[in-house]
């Protein structure tokens, strides 16, 4: 390399400037993606324009996880896609090793893109000697050496404090709205009530019932918290006989608590029931359970790959790929992801 003339460098020195050399290298943006989900890392890649990175994946007999990456990662602002469907501990320590390597290949930035996150049901304490599990897998990634973290409808919002560096809590309400504005017509969007499981999702309930000028119902359930995935409905809050009633959360995960919403609201004379959800986690048995007759329809993102034998008639899956791939640009560019919310991200 051509050293600096001495001109220049007393210029420099004039200027209050220490000499140096000006690197004339550009950001670049790259996609690695593991195991877990690769058709939503290779739709999130065509949304950017480019394609992922190609990495070398192994298990060894002995069950250990293998990666390499097979393309320089030096000074590159690295996006890593995993989300979290089962085997949720192998995609896991699969990620973990990744972002090690990355970290190792001097990788400038490297950004977790998780867009379901894992143990995030874990993120208090109900009772004497649990764990904040949620807190776990956050010092994890922390540690392995994620600078940040993007996610898509975390179960519990405060899961952003957990971790010390930015933290992009996007929301699926923009698709999932876009979607039942065209499908609600005539009088499924006269008579829409917007309906919250449970107390823990009013809050986003309201901002459903906002979108669409309805008015909002809420179920009160009691959990019994020494029994997973087991839930009794008391009462209904709101006026559910006659209408088309949406019921909103973010995840489904055996199906028992949205069952039993839509068996309370038809008993007390909905007239329809549509059920929308960010994460079809679909544990067993899920499937079933979502096809009961007390549910018009299901409507659910990618953001957890859902294999065909668990797809059914009544389940619509919308993309989440151009909700994924704007915030990775927005973060690459130094732009603004909350302007892609209304501020409210």
């Amino acid at each position: 390399m051509a050293r600096k003339s001495k001109t220049t460098t007393d210029d420099e020195r004039q200027r209050g400037i220490a000499p140096g050399i000006v690197a004339k290298t550009k950001k670049r943006l790259v996609v690695v993606a593991g195991g877990s989900h690769p058709e939503l890392a290779h739709a999130i890649a065509a949304q950017l324009g480019i394609e992922v990175a190609p990495t070398e994946r192994r298990t060894f007999a002995s069950g250990e996880i293998y990666t390499r990456f097979e393309t320089s990662m030096r000074g590159a602002d690295v996006f890593l896609i995993q989300t979290f469907g089962s085997p949720v501990n192998e995609w896991l320590m699969e990620m973990l090793i990744m972002l090690d390597a990355l970290k190792r290949a001097s990788a400038k930035r490297i950004t977790v893109v998780a867009p379901y996150y894992p143990y995030s049901r874990q993120d208090k304490k109900g009772r004497g000697r649990e764990p904040i599990s949620a807190r776990l897998v956050t010092d994890l990634i922390a540690t392995a050496g994620a600078d940040r973290i993007m996610s898509v409808d975390l179960h519990a919002a405060q899961i952003q404090g957990f971790f010390d560096g930015p933290v992009d809590h996007l929301f699926a309400k923009p698709i999932l709205a876009r979607y039942f504005a065209d499908s609600l017509q005539g009088e499924d969007r006269e008579t829409l009530t917007v309906v919250s499981p449970d107390m823990g999702r009013v809050r986003v309930a309201d901002t459903w019932a906002d979108e669409f000028g309805a008015p909002l119902a809420i179920i009160h359930k009691r959990r019994d918290p020494k029994v997973a995935n087991q839930v009794t409905v008391h009462d209904i809050v709101g006026e559910v006989a006659g209408r088309t009633c949406l019921l909103v959360d973010d995840m489904i995960d055996t199906g028992g608590t949205i069952v039993k919403a839509a068996q309370a609201l038809k008993a007390n004379g909905a007239r329809k029931v549509i059920v929308a959800a960010t994460h079809a986690i679909f544990s067993d048995p899920a499937v079933e359970r979502l096809q009961d007759e007390a549910i018009d329809e299901v409507v659910v993102t990618d953001t957890v790959p859902l294999a065909p034998e668990r797809r059914f008639e009544t389940l619509t899956v919308l993309s989440s790929a151009p909700l994924l791939g704007r915030a990775i640009r927005e973060v690459f560019d130094d732009g603004s992801v909350t302007s892609m919310f209304d501020g409210a991200a």
